[in-house]
């Protein structure tokens, strides 16, 4: 199956769907890894970093914990 095709068919997919097919593409791509070229290892890093980012907007997964920073620990920790 051509590339193009694939990429053609995906939008006409579910979302997990979607998620399967590039969890799996990624586990190959991670098996194979030693065999990467430096262009190669430099898409999947730029792939990683653009992944990550809605991690990182506000309410993202990540800055949840930063709801915390205001409140005084220490003082929680005499309370109780």
């Amino acid at each position: 199956m051509e590339t193009q095709v694939i990429l053609e068919s995906l939008p006409k997919l579910s979302i997990n769907e979607r998620l399967k097919i590039a969890k799996f593409a990624l586990q190959l791509v991670n098996e194979q890894q030693e065999f990467l070229t430096k262009e190669q290892q430099k898409y999947q890093l730029a792939l990683a970093a653009i992944t990550a980012i809605a991690d990182y907007i506000p309410n993202g997964e990540l800055t949840v914990f930063s709801d915390l920073d205001s409140e005084d620990f220490y003082n929680y920790l005499d309370e109780n």
